[in-house]
């Protein structure tokens, strides 16, 4: 049974990154994924939004896969619906990423499973701007 990372992990981990890769990043204020990449933002993250058909969100330039984006981001943070998980599992294997940010409601315990079984540190059901503000505010 997949289980998160303890609350010192996260800490760490939320310490530890610098750019973040925002998977389904609408530029529509009215949008969850908007407000949470837009507090990370002034927490002083680098976000990188993945989205097809976006140019930029935030004033980033943005990318139509993880593929495309042309660095490695510290975290790929996961605003899309719990069945794309195994593929962006997949895309994140391919790139080397090293850890994945499953936001609320995205779920999938067996790709979960998988990106741990391939050294990535992965966190689940949890929205990242709730956890950096119970972590680190």
């Amino acid at each position: 049974m997949f289980r998160n990372p303890s609350p010192d992990e996260i800490r760490a981990l939320l310490r530890e990154v610098k750019t973040i890769a925002v998977l389904g990043l609408s530029d529509n204020p009215a949008r969850p994924s908007y407000h949470v990449a837009q507090a990370l933002q002034g927490f002083g993250y680098r976000i990188v939004p993945v989205r097809p058909a976006q140019t930029a969100v935030l004033g980033e330039q943005a990318y139509a896969r993880l593929a495309d984006v042309p660095m490695l981001p510290d975290l790929v943070d996961v605003f899309r619906a719990p069945e794309h998980v195994s593929g962006i599992v997949d895309e994140c294997i391919a790139k080397g990423v090293r850890r994945l940010w499953l936001q609320e409601s995205v779920v999938d315990e067996a790709a979960a499973e998988k990106a741990r079984a391939a050294g990535i540190t992965v966190v689940m059901d949890r929205c990242i701007y709730k956890e950096y503000v119970a972590l680190l505010k």
